[in-house]
């Protein structure tokens, strides 16, 4: 299983969430995106929409029916009744049940930087964990740090 973790410093998740996605849809996967709540799940929905014009990005929200054929959803749970087997964090906040996926993307800012650090020390001692830590700059640019 194999957590990455995004230390983001230029802008919100929505472009990064919208660059992981079209690479796991790329590849045939599916992907739950974790929202703290139904006003940030709104606002991804919506980047997800404009944020790619050059690509669609199908996707729909938990609740609104139809979540099984989704190939991205977009929910303040991480339960994937997607069937999804990639799960994205965009909130900030580390839930354990991402461990039941394949892979993880917990994405955080300086404002949830500490818990992200803390997440990232309790899954050290964790068989059978790949972690990742990658770092952006203020021109958007990745790096990866661990």
């Amino acid at each position: 299983m194999q957590v990455d973790f995004y230390h983001l410093a230029a802008g919100a998740p929505e472009r990064v969430i919208a660059r992981i996605a079209e690479r796991i849809l790329d590849g045939g996967g599916r992907l739950l995106v974790v929202a703290a709540d139904d006003a940030q799940a709104a606002a991804l929905d919506a980047a997800l929409w404009s944020v790619a014009p050059e690509s669609f990005l199908p996707h729909g929200l938990a609740g609104e029916g139809g979540e099984a054929d989704q190939p991205i959803l977009i929910a303040t749970a991480p339960e994937p009744l997607n069937g999804a087997r990639h799960i994205a964090l965009a909130d900030g906040a580390w839930r354990d049940e991402a461990l039941a996926f394949d892979r993880a993307f917990h994405l955080f800012d300086e404002a949830t930087i500490a818990a992200a650090r803390q997440a990232w020390k309790a899954l050290a001692p964790r068989e059978g964990i790949e972690r990742n830590f990658w770092r952006q700059d203020e021109a958007g640019r990745w790096g990866k740090v661990a």
